[in-house]
């Protein structure tokens, strides 16, 4: 079985930056044509000038030949200036802006404190159409942290859109039943859209300890019970526009990984697609894997679909487990591998 489908759209990636960007950045552009580009860097990226930099940065690294377009996101801060995020959405360096609560997850030191500090920039955002790309937790210390995206929802993204209606808002990396019922009910007048990662189409939280405590397989925002992965598969098998793959796929070197305290992510950029296939074929849904990794991206934030296409064909044995990939400055990246059996693989 062999499927074709146009070049996918990932609509939240971590590329990180020196040794570990020119690490992974090849296994990024074999899987997408583009990609929405996290700016939480260790510095992060809080101004126009800084994405310039990071996309040229990002741009140098690609392999030769390689047909591949980062689209960069600002980080919101307490301070953020709007006229600057203005500009820099008119000239075409910016795309969305993420908002990271304070503390959340990865990278998120310098994230918003309190949401009604960026009412002017929100306003601002609004009336020019710039998309706004939310990491949906809380950070209060007495919510469990299982209940953090769902206390979000309700705490902070309903009210928010409730004073700007018009705003074109990013769920990022769903996990929870109830936040894909809020995506389905609000996405349909084209303004709210939810993105899904692979992830996160794959694993519950039980799968996190199964056999001991898996650290590679630890994530912000952690996933849910069962039942939220099958509504998480249930809406991004369903076709409908407003869910897209997100994979948010997070590099890590394996000692931040593996100690006392980990770091959150996953590092799909490997084997998304296969992953996403893999998914899709046991819930019967292959037709609509293109709607999902290739269209719906892309129609929401308003780009071309990608001209080139990217092929997957069907095993008849499972693949083998990826190995760890090496930067040049000795780290070890230790791609994503819950244990379940995967049959798909990219064809060149």
């Amino acid at each position: 079985m062999r499927l074709t489908l146009p070049k996918p759209f990932d609509g939240h990636a971590h590329l990180r930056d020196g040794a570990m960007l020119k690490a992974v950045l090849p296994y990024t552009v074999r899987q997408f044509g583009s990609a929405i580009v996290m700016p939480n860097l260790k510095t992060p990226v809080t101004t126009t000038a800084r994405a310039k930099a990071y996309r040229d940065e990002i741009r140098a690294a690609l392999p030769l030949g390689a047909a591949f377009e980062p689209l960069m996101t600002l980080y919101l801060t307490d301070t953020t200036n709007s006229d600057d995020l203005e500009q820099g959405f008119k000239e075409g360096v910016l795309t969305a802006a993420k908002l990271y609560p304070a503390n959340a997850t990865t990278g998120s030191a310098f994230g918003v404190s309190d949401i009604q500090v960026l009412a002017k920039v929100l306003e601002c955002m609004q009336r020019i159409g710039m998309p706004l790309s939310v990491h949906g937790e809380v950070t209060d210390p007495d919510v469990d942290i299982f209940d953090r995206e769902a206390v979000f929802l309700n705490k902070i993204l309903i009210p928010l859109r409730r004073h700007f209606p018009a705003l074109r808002i990013v769920f990022e990396h769903l996990t929870c039943a109830e936040s894909v019922d809020y995506v389905l009910t609000e996405g349909q007048d084209g303004l709210i859209a939810g993105t899904i990662t692979a992830h996160h189409l794959r694993l519950n939280r039980s799968d996190l300890f199964k056999g001991g405590l898996r650290p590679h397989l630890y994530n912000n925002p952690i996933p849910k019970k069962e039942s939220d992965r099958k509504a998480l598969i249930t809406a991004a098998t369903s076709g409908g526009r407003m869910f897209f793959l997100g994979t948010d796929s997070a590099p890590h070197s394996r000692t931040a990984k593996e100690g006392a305290v980990i770091a959150s992510g996953c590092f799909t950029h490997v084997n998304a697609l296969e992953l996403c296939a893999q998914v899709f074929q046991d819930d019967g849904a292959l037709d609509r894997l293109e709607a999902f990794a290739s269209l719906n991206g892309p129609a929401f934030y308003g780009f071309p679909v990608a001209k080139d296409m990217l092929g997957l064909e069907k095993l008849e044995k499972p693949l083998s487990a990826l190995k760890p990939i090496l930067t040049s400055d000795g780290a070890e990246i230790v791609p994503f591998n819950d244990g379940a059996p995967l049959f798909w693989r990219l064809t060149d």
